[in-house]
């Protein structure tokens, strides 16, 4: 039964399980300590992050399919991607999600719940990014250490 649990959680483990974790607590959040209508600005300025952040995955998306390797957390790719948006961010996926989480926080008006916005993309760094990089680092050396050094992991 262990094994079988063991597997669900990993199975689990995945960056948007933890947006769905992180914007839940946003949500619960503006439920339970309302700060007060932050205004207008702060629902139109959210659907805006919210719609960046969707064409931002979007695109790096079509950049993985379009160099025909994964973009599953975990795996090694075949290929290492450096144009389209790879050309601004290592890591537009998960900048995507955070600006999503940082959207949601506006939209729902927990503005006190932007501090979830740091840990969730500390959280999202250690247990994800860090292992990406090793991987790929492994797989493609000194073109990801240029590719690195030249593009920032988050933007």
């Amino acid at each position: 039964m262990a094994g079988a649990l063991g597997r669900v959680l990993r199975g689990l483990d995945l960056p948007p399980v933890w947006l769905a974790g992180f914007a839940a607590l946003a949500w619960g959040q503006a439920r339970t300590l309302p700060t007060g209508a932050p205004g207008a600005w702060a629902g139109w300025l959210g659907g805006a992050l919210i719609a960046l952040g969707v064409v931002l995955a979007a695109a790096a998306v079509f950049e993985f399919l379009r160099h025909r390797t994964t973009v599953i957390p975990g795996r090694t790719p075949r290929a290492l991607v450096q144009s389209g948006v790879y050309r601004i961010s290592r890591n537009p996926i998960y900048l995507a999600d955070a600006m999503i989480l940082a959207g949601l926080c506006l939209i729902w008006g927990a503005i006190s719940g932007l501090i979830l916005l740091p840990a969730f993309m500390a959280l999202i760094q250690k247990r994800f990014i860090e292992g990406e990089e090793a991987r790929i680092r492994a797989e493609f050396g000194a073109t990801f250490d240029r590719y690195a050094a030249r593009v920032r992991r988050w933007m």
